[in-house]
């Protein structure tokens, strides 16, 4: 198990409910005692930020974002959270379903961190957590 997990506060934005749940799955299994919040799409992700930003309770400290999310896209969602003074400095990593060259350069253009492609696995998981503490 992932030692520093438990300090970790995840926003998961996803819009496929069996990525979702498969992505959830495994961060449970390698990290148990922290909290998960899902958004299908950028309008939840937004209001969930928004949400913590008036409960007072922090920002997440780790963003898994899907590129491809309807209406709003996942690289759109990237440029206004790295846009913003209080989400630039969280972490993001991209989620993608395929290799295609163009959305993984941009994606670093944009300020994400990596990217991991779908369907995630634990080592995937346990390895970019590991470079990002």
């Amino acid at each position: 198990m992932f030692n520093r997990c438990h300090r970790l506060k995840i926003l998961l934005i996803e819009d496929n409910p069996d990525d979702a749940e498969l992505t959830v799955r495994v961060l449970r299994r390698i990290c148990q005692d922290r909290d998960i919040f899902l958004a299908a799409d950028a309008e939840e992700a937004e209001s969930c930020l928004e949400y913590l930003r008036q409960e007072g309770t922090g920002l997440p400290d780790l963003i898994l974002l899907d590129i491809r999310l309807p209406r709003l896209s996942g690289m759109e969602l990237l440029e206004r959270l790295k846009s913003s003074p209080d989400l630039r400095g969280i972490p993001v990593v991209m989620l993608t379903g395929s290799l295609v060259s163009e959305h993984i350069q941009k994606s670093y253009d944009l300020g994400a961190v990596t990217y991991l492609l779908k369907p995630i696995t634990e080592d995937d998981l346990l390895m970019t957590l590991s470079n990002l503490t």
